[in-house]
């Protein structure tokens, strides 16, 4: 349906955003854990995968709690203000749970202690499920609002927003992050030509060095319930 014909969000593309979130939470631990003690180098691959993928959720969480909650709750704070303030409070929690990460990941790389790592992993394990939870929430609560109370120009402003000062180097690696799960429809129309068969390829090269294996679990094989799966079980 045309933005002319029905001028709210189309929350869809929301889903594969989250879905990446998903996959790539869910396998941390097990890749923390899967480093051997003192292999300072492969530490260093591994929480650069971490820094990563934390700061994609950090601009993402920025853009929403600029453009998209505001807009809420001007539009409808009876419906939306518990809900906004709940999920506002679960950003608060995801922020601390990040800033430990990233105060962790400091000290463990520097000599690659098991115990340090560890320590890591436990945290990362936290931060997921916390995030499992708030991703959950916001699907069953805030996006049916979004859907009736924010325009589309809106929801492209705050897609625009968390994109905005992500390194343009790491942009088709984070493009092919989405399409892993979410397909060429994750591309804007005008971008495909260029990125629909760049960044599957950018995605694939650096999972072999992150994970292995140019095809790393989906969010629906790993996540709360289930193991948290590393597809490296060890390094000599």
């Amino acid at each position: 349906m045309s933005a002319k014909a029905n001028p709210y969000a189309d929350t869809r593309d929301m889903y594969p955003v989250h879905a990446m979130f998903r996959r790539e939470y869910a396998l941390l631990p097990a890749l923390v854990r899967a480093v051997a003690a003192k292999d300072a180098e492969r530490a260093q691959v591994v929480a650069g995968h971490v820094r990563l993928v934390n700061l994609i959720l950090h601009h993402h969480h920025a853009a929403e709690d600029a453009t998209l909650w505001p807009a809420l709750l001007k539009r409808a704070p009876r419906e939306a203000d518990s809900v906004i303030r709940l999920l506002e409070g679960q950003h608060g929690v995801l922020d601390v749970l990040l800033d430990e990460v990233s105060a962790r990941l400091d000290g463990w790389t520097d000599g690659a202690d098991s115990g340090d790592g560890e320590a890591l992993a436990t945290v990362l394990q936290r931060l997921a499920a916390a995030l499992y939870e708030h991703m959950g929430l916001e699907e069953k609560l805030a996006l049916p609002l979004v859907e009736r109370h924010v325009f589309a120009t809106e929801w492209e402003e705050m897609v625009a927003a968390g994109a905005a000062d992500i390194p343009p180097e790491i942009g088709p690696v984070l493009v092919g992050m989405l399409m892993y799960e979410g397909g060429l429809e994750v591309v804007p129309p005008e971008m495909r030509d260029v990125l629909g068969e760049i960044a599957p390829k950018a995605y694939a090269g650096y999972c072999e060095g992150v994970h292995g294996t140019p095809t790393p679990p989906r969010s629906d094989q790993v996540g709360l319930g289930l193991p948290y799966v590393g597809v490296i079980a060890g390094r000599e």
